[in-house]
């Protein structure tokens, strides 16, 4: 298993009353979903999403097709939720993942998303961003009509353009590729990339060695920062394990999955 080792973290806020991310974090797969509807319809939302991520765990390998496909399951339970429950018609979930497939009888990463949670990749100093939000400050840029920086306090930022909860259900955007150790991930909801930086972002994963404990401060950085959001960050580490030369005191933060 190209999976050395993995830490995951989630916090309310500082100012919504309910906790609507979820996330599930076990090799080969691990994903984290961030509900819409308002409390108790967003929970839900993003709690059946990670539900339909956590049954390709009990796979002993996963196909290139296998996590499109869970995401077109979690669409079909949301909506089927929602219609047996008509007070959650309306509910969706943002989603982004990362999952150890096999291609062409090797192991390889595969990174997918639907919505604004994003997943990023660290290696040799540097921090990229592997998945393009799915949101109208996104398209913005892309046409060269916003800037990146002027994006991040853009009044319609958090608009999404493809969610699940939908009929149609949504293209979920999906990557292929080789591992290059050594490197680590990061899957986060977007009350993480809202409050902190890109170089926020990779100082502390470049120097926190432990994937939980990388996980907890930028949770505990995002709630500093401002915690306008839920929080939730997952960091996987590539094998072999991520080496740091600092290692600094951080303050854990909740845990909790599916």
């Amino acid at each position: 298993m190209i999976v050395a080792g993995w830490g995951a973290a989630t916090d309310t806020g500082r100012v919504r009353a309910a906790n609507e991310d979820s996330f599930f974090a076990r090799a080969p797969v691990f994903v984290v979903a961030d509900g819409m509807g308002g409390h108790a319809a967003g929970e839900v939302a993003s709690r059946l999403a990670a539900e339909t991520f956590a049954a390709l765990a009990e796979r002993d390998t996963l196909g290139v097709n296998d996590a499109v496909s869970a995401v077109g399951s979690a669409n079909t339970a949301i909506l089927d939720q929602a219609l047996a429950a008509p007070e959650m018609e309306g509910m969706g979930t943002t989603l982004a993942g990362l999952a150890v497939v096999t291609a062409g009888g090797s192991e390889h990463w595969q990174v997918f998303n639907v919505g604004d949670c994003r997943v990023y990749r660290y290696s040799g100093g540097h921090l990229d961003q592997l998945t393009v939000d799915h949101s109208e400050a996104e398209e913005l840029v892309a046409s060269g009509r916003l800037s990146k920086e002027d994006a991040r306090d853009y009044a319609r930022r958090h608009v999404v353009t493809r969610s699940l909860g939908t009929d149609p259900a949504p293209h979920s955007d999906s990557w292929v590729f080789p591992p290059s150790p050594p490197e680590r991930f990061l899957i986060c909801s977007d009350g993480l990339t809202n409050e902190l930086e890109d170089r926020e972002i990779e100082a502390t994963l470049a120097s926190e060695a432990d994937p939980q404990r990388a996980a907890d401060r930028l949770v505990a950085q995002a709630v500093e920062a401002g915690g306008h959001d839920n929080v939730t960050a997952i960091v996987v580490d590539a094998s072999p394990p991520f080496q740091s030369t600092v290692d600094e005191d951080t303050n854990p933060r909740e845990h909790h999955g599916v």
